[in-house]
């Protein structure tokens, strides 16, 4: 199993918007030009693996599947924490297609020695992801999105599965879909995030597990350019084109931040970190929680 930082991408050659299950997607715009549009979706791509590399990742590229658009977004294949992988089952029936080739892809990453197990939820409930569970290394839990695409009960599955801890959050608006589309948990402590996007419970809960002095509130501009759906290791963050407000405020506290131009990727609703899917996260020990 490696500790190499590693991240997963998949590749756009089969990506378009040619469908609506969020309120980003554009298929109209897609549709205006759309040989211009996968020309820039593919040169997006490859300024987005670059941005990761000098990030300090190694980058696995698997390949997409005709007919499935979103595959270019991995994040909501699995859950992946110390070897693991949980798939994903997902709402939309536009999406379930790729259940069956990200379970190939992801038993190649097992036979390479990349995962050390693949896991199926159990039936019955919706989980996309680590779009929707994203491991906070320096408390030691998951944060767990639920309401527009994963079920409620999924965070109870996750928890069994890695047997780790889950704050579940209720998502209330379907602008934020997917837990990633507006919270960020940062190596430092902090957590970017868009506080209308939650119900009154989860902000409750948010709140009461992370200090004041390390909530980052993000603005609706950082969400309409998909800033929160960012991918950081260690000081350095990978994001779509960011505010100035933002750029300054991740910058004051310590952060070297890579942007990178993903407008063909966010016409679907997605950013850097829904366009990726970390496979070598580990749980500890050695990890310090953070102080309250």
């Amino acid at each position: 199993m490696t500790h190499t930082p590693t991240i997963l991408l998949v590749e756009p050659t089969f990506y378009d918007v040619s469908y609506s299950i969020n309120p980003w997607m554009d298929p109209a715009a897609w549709a205006r030009d759309p040989r211009g549009m996968h020309r820039s979706a593919m040169q997006s791509f490859d300024a987005l693996r670059e941005a990761l590399g000098r990030a300090g990742f190694a980058v696995e590229v698997a390949p997409g599947a005709p007919g499935l658009p979103d595959m270019v977004f991995p994040a909501n294949a699995a859950v992946v924490l110390d070897g693991r992988a949980l798939l994903a089952r997902f709402r939309y029936p536009q999406r379930r297609g790729e259940e069956a080739p990200f379970a190939d892809i992801f038993g190649t990453l097992r036979e390479r020695g990349l995962l050390d197990e693949v896991a199926l939820l159990p039936e019955g409930c919706f989980q996309e992801g680590a779009g929707d569970c994203i491991w906070d290394a320096g408390r030691g839990h998951f944060w767990a999105g639920f309401g527009p695409r994963s079920s409620h009960e999924a965070a109870v599955a996750v928890s069994d599965y890695f047997g780790k801890d889950v704050v579940a959050l209720e998502l209330a608006t379907e602008q934020s879909y997917h837990l990633d589309v507006c919270f960020c948990p940062l190596s430092g402590g902090e957590v970017l995030y868009y506080p209308p996007a939650f119900s009154e419970a989860a902000l409750r809960e948010l709140r009461a597990r992370v200090p004041a002095r390390l909530r980052i509130e993000a603005s609706a501009d950082d969400l309409r350019h998909f800033s929160v759906n960012a991918v950081n290791l260690d000081d350095q963050v990978v994001m779509t084109r960011t505010t100035p407000h933002l750029r300054t405020e991740l910058g004051r506290r310590g952060y070297q931040l890579h942007e990178v131009d993903l407008s063909p990727f966010m016409l679907s609703g997605g950013g850097a970190y829904c366009m990726t899917l970390r496979l070598d996260r580990r749980s500890g020990p050695g990890i310090a929680a953070v102080a309250a």
